[in-house]
């Protein structure tokens, strides 16, 4: 039996500040080839190219990858500051789309970092603009300086709900995770449940509640060294199982066993 597809959503880039291309990170494909055995294929997140239709009858399961441009506010009703950072208007007609058909129809979806936060926007919810700018809160930005391994070093502790999902699917209630993002949940959309938050307060995991399939959310980079990970690991054996149980019965919504 073939392997189940997943989708990775992509970002636009320009290589040599000429040559446009959509791309993701490889320890994004890795974590899915290896940990999720799935299949890796990049989604160039532009709706010129290809519908939400055609991506979800293409695919099994989506990632929603991390990404440097942020969601436009104007997604969720405010007006763009110069602390928003850059946007992908593109990325976020496709994106948003992909998180509010697959929690409708039970699609496996794992978002990560910007995914996390696009999860959250698509159903109604808002953003921080800068996270380490609230009272109260620490700087959860990437290091400036440093080596990969440095940057993606783990940096605070997550608490998670007791009972809840995440805590059912890691075996514990917090766990230790790496850090590189700028923006957060502000207010969480219509049945987001924040099941993990950071010391300081910021929303860190989420799930979809009454989603029909895997709906999960994080704000870190689980994709970081995932088959090493005691926390990455078992996340996206998870999503593979998923996207396994959706393949399987053709494309029919198998209940998410980890929100149950």
């Amino acid at each position: 039996m073939s392997r189940p597809v997943i989708g990775i959503v992509g970002n636009f880039h320009l290589i040599n500040d000429e040559y446009p291309a959509h791309a993701a990170g490889e320890m994004n494909s890795r974590a899915v080839a290896e940990v999720a055995d799935c299949v890796p294929v990049i989604l160039p997140t532009d709706p010129r190219f290809a519908t939400v239709e055609e991506i979800l009858d293409t695919c099994d399961g989506i990632l929603l990858t991390g990404g440097r441009p942020n969601v436009h506010p104007a997604e969720y009703g405010e007006d763009a500051t110069e602390a928003h950072g850059a946007f992908d208007r593109d990325r976020d007609a496709v994106a948003l789309g992909l998180v509010r058909a697959c929690a409708e129809r039970g699609q496996p979806m794992l978002g990560i970092c910007r995914g996390f936060q696009e999860v959250n926007v698509a159903m109604g919810g808002s953003l921080y603009p800068e996270i380490r700018d609230l009272p109260g809160r620490m700087n959860h930005r990437m290091p400036p300086d440093g080596t990969l391994e440095e940057k993606f070093a783990l940096r605070h502790r997550v608490s998670l709900t007791e009972g809840g999902p995440f805590h059912r699917l890691f075996g514990a209630t917090e766990v230790m995770t790496n850090t590189l993002h700028g923006q957060g949940i502000k207010e969480p959309g219509a049945r987001i449940i924040v099941d993990g938050r950071a010391d300081d307060g910021t929303a860190e995991a989420v799930y979809i509640d009454g989603a029909p399939g895997f709906m999960m959310a994080v704000q870190w980079h689980p994709e970081w060294r995932a088959g090493e990970d005691p926390v990455s690991r078992p996340l996206f054996q998870a999503f593979g199982e998923a996207a396994r149980a959706w393949a399987g019965q053709g494309g029919q919504p198998a209940r998410m066993a980890a929100a149950g």
